[in-house]
């Protein structure tokens, strides 16, 4: 059937398009498996696209830059590296949606950065 989707027969999960050597193979990208595609057979396309909002950004602070934007926490935490009590800090939810968020923090001396699982 053109453009159905192939399924690895080996794990079950989807296989992906590839060309090579002017021939159409699908390949799973978990175990390794290879087929050939057969006579008459497409290949089919999975596009995705996120989009985030504005208030969804990543922080970046690289080495040496001063952070912009980032609450700053003094007092109530403790650089597990230096001691020092005053850090930046951050949240973003890196597990699923109802587990809560991750508070990242990078200590104002000596630039380490840790995490906290609320």
């Amino acid at each position: 059937m053109p453009g159905s989707f192939k399924f690895c027969p080996k794990c079950g999960r989807i296989m992906y398009p590839e060309r090579g050597e002017g021939r159409l193979k699908f390949v799973c990208r978990f175990c390794g498996t290879t087929l050939e595609a057969g006579e008459g057979e497409e290949a089919y396309r999975i596009n995705v696209r996120v989009r985030h909002s504005p208030t969804e950004k990543i922080a970046v602070i690289r080495e040496g830059e001063q952070a912009s934007g980032l609450q700053v926490v003094k007092g109530s935490v403790s650089c597990p590296k230096c001691g020092n009590d005053e850090a930046y800090f951050w949240m973003m939810q890196t597990r699923s949606a109802d587990e809560p968020m991750t508070r990242f923090y990078r200590c104002t001396r000596c630039r380490h950065t840790w995490r906290e699982y609320a």
